[in-house]
């Protein structure tokens, strides 16, 4: 194309932006989920806001709240009901610092499932780590979930452990840099072992400490890296551990996340993200039609240009809120990508337009055209999360700037997004990138840097007097523990072969096979996202044939690991 016969395109099509813009319109536009990326905390904020203005005005509020997730590897599947008043919580006393107990002590919560228990059996005890959120969101496994279908299949006890800082085991007052500087794997994986050591259950008059019974140990997520990580570090306390899409790879750019959901997705929907990633790409390059660009999506006062196309990336992070069960999972990234398909004047392609509208159809280098897929991409960004910003009295900026300083600084117990932040900025890494190769395909901007990820960690967390957050996580404090060969006896891995957090696991492509036995289960559910395990029906024959399949296996191989044990 010629450098006059380019202009005069673009300029025709910065007008057309502004002809779409008024007339395009998606009735009952979708609120999606989003908990994920370099906006997972200005989206925090925003969800904080629309909470407190509809308990103010509950009658009269225009707001529709969002599904809620956690920032870290587990947004689902989590509650999906009021915790059942049969298991109240109750509280552990644990050191704030296992290596010098002169820093004081907190209450860890836990909730426990007795229902099944056969007294007099010995155990064994199933509990569940709850990972990075707060215990209660994990109490339905232990109603109907993993954690009741082992009990009820072994007459054990189940238990849900509330992480360290999460939920309502707090050890400090406030989450400070220096106040932060306890939450990390060691002390975390030593609550857990103290626990299983120490714990009396109220209402069993008989010592089901470990190693004195069989303590099974389960987690998804974060949780089944610790999960895995318990049995590597504490195999004396735990006798069988079930990690479920297990991140036992830390890793700094996580790049493949993105690319299980390219692969993944229906090629139609990645299509149209790849498309409208890369002709952004381009055009905000273009000075004379960056503005046009940001106006389009609604977003034309946000500064940055790596903030604008981070909002973009937010609905990918829908996927990984997919789950077996509707009741439990989203179905906002299908409704995403039945957005981009909606047609316009009756037309789904723009060489389909009625007469007087084809001249706005654009070329540009390398291939890329503009196409109806993004125009209803800035609709579902306009619905969905700018007119969130309006409702609540906010700029553009407000929301989705991320280069003010000022606003992740406040340390308060109730900014717990800052405790995963803090994790990963430590230890676990995960920060979402493109791919390193600029000519690979991808569905998120080439603006989405390691620096650009990265930054928050200096935002948040400046140097207290007791810590200071390393330039780059310590993965290896991670990884040591046995990455994607992490093996042992009674340690089982299952994840879902769609799972955007695959790449991490030991299932990953980068991982040696594996064999799939009873001593060590290696198994890989088909269709299924994120610890597609983990959540279950009251009657496991309910279930789809693949989850029933999964949850037997589970069943069978834990009963044969407690033949072979000895008190």
């Amino acid at each position: 194309m010629g450098g006059a016969t380019t202009m005069k395109s673009l300029a025709s099509f910065a007008s057309s932006f502004a002809l779409f813009s008024c007339v395009f319109t998606v009735a009952n536009a979708t609120n999606s989920k989003l908990r994920f990326g370099p906006q997972s905390i200005n989206l925090w904020r925003l969800d904080a806001r629309e909470r407190v203005l509809l308990a103010a005005h509950p009658a009269v509020s225009p707001l529709v709240l969002q599904d809620t997730s956690n920032i870290g590897l587990s947004a689902l599947p989590t509650a999906s009901s009021q915790k059942p008043v049969e298991f109240p919580e109750q509280h552990f006393i644990q050191p704030i610092d296992h290596h010098n107990h002169t820093a004081g002590t907190f209450g860890q919560r836990y909730w426990v499932n007795t229902r099944h228990y056969i007294s007099g059996s010995g155990g064994p005890v199933i509990v569940l780590d709850g990972g990075e959120t707060s215990g209660e969101e994990r109490i339905p496994f232990l109603d109907t979930g993993i954690v009741d279908m082992l009990a009820k299949a072994t007459g054990g006890v189940g238990v849900v452990l509330e992480h360290r800082y999460y939920g309502k085991s707090i050890p400090v007052s406030d989450f400070s840099t220096d106040n932060l500087r306890w939450l990390n794997n060691d002390q975390a994986a030593a609550d857990s072992a103290n626990f299983m050591a120490n714990v009396k259950f109220y209402g069993i008059d008989e010592d089901l400490t470990a190693p004195n019974v069989p303590w099974i140990y389960y987690g998804g997520s974060y949780a089944g890296a610790r999960s895995a990580h318990m049995k590597i570090l504490y195999p004396e306390l735990v006798f069988g551990a079930v990690a479920s899409s297990a991140v036992t790879h830390a890793t700094l750019s996580n790049w493949e996340y993105y690319e299980v959901i390219r692969q993944a997705a229906d090629p139609n929907c990645t299509a149209h993200i790849e498309n409208t990633v890369k002709t952004l790409d381009i055009l905000l390059e273009i000075p004379y039609l960056n503005p046009y660009v940001k106006a389009l999506f609604g977003l034309q006062d946000l500064k940055h240009d790596d903030d604008f196309m981070s909002v973009i990336e937010t609905p990918l992070g829908n996927w990984q809120a997919k789950n077996w069960d509707p009741a439990v999972g989203s179905q906002k990234f299908d409704e995403f990508c039945e957005t981009l398909n909606k047609p316009i004047f009756g037309a789904t392609d723009i060489s389909a337009l009625p007469v007087g509208h084809e001249d706005r159809l654009l070329s540009l280098p390398g291939g890329h055209r503009i196409d109806f897929s993004i125009l209803n991409y800035a609709q579902y960004i306009r619905e969905g999360l700018v007119k969130r910003c309006l409702n609540v009295d906010m700029t553009v900026e407000e929301c989705f700037g991320t280069y003010n300083d000022t606003v992740f600084m406040e340390t308060a117990i109730n900014q717990d997004w800052r405790l995963w932040t803090f994790q990963v900025c430590t230890e676990w890494g995960y920060f979402f990138t493109a791919p390193p190769d600029p000519e690979y395909p991808r569905i998120v901007s080439k603006l989405m840097t390691m620096d650009y990820a990265t930054k928050i960690c200096q935002q948040a967390f400046p140097p207290g007097k007791y810590f200071v957050v390393p330039p780059l996580p310590n993965i290896t404090a991670v990884n040591a523990l046995g990455d994607f060969a992490i093996a042992t006896d009674r340690l089982a891995f299952i994840d879902g072969d769609v799972d955007p957090w695959k790449p991490c696991t030991p299932h990953s492509a980068h991982a040696d096979d594996r064999e799939d036995t009873i001593l060590r289960p290696f198994k890989l559910i088909p269709g299924g996202v994120h610890h597609y395990d983990e959540n279950g029906l009251r009657n496991i024959t309910d279930e789809p044939l693949e989850i029933q399949k999964i949850h037997y296996e589970i069943i069978n191989f834990v009963l044969k690991w407690l033949e072979d044990f000895e008190a």
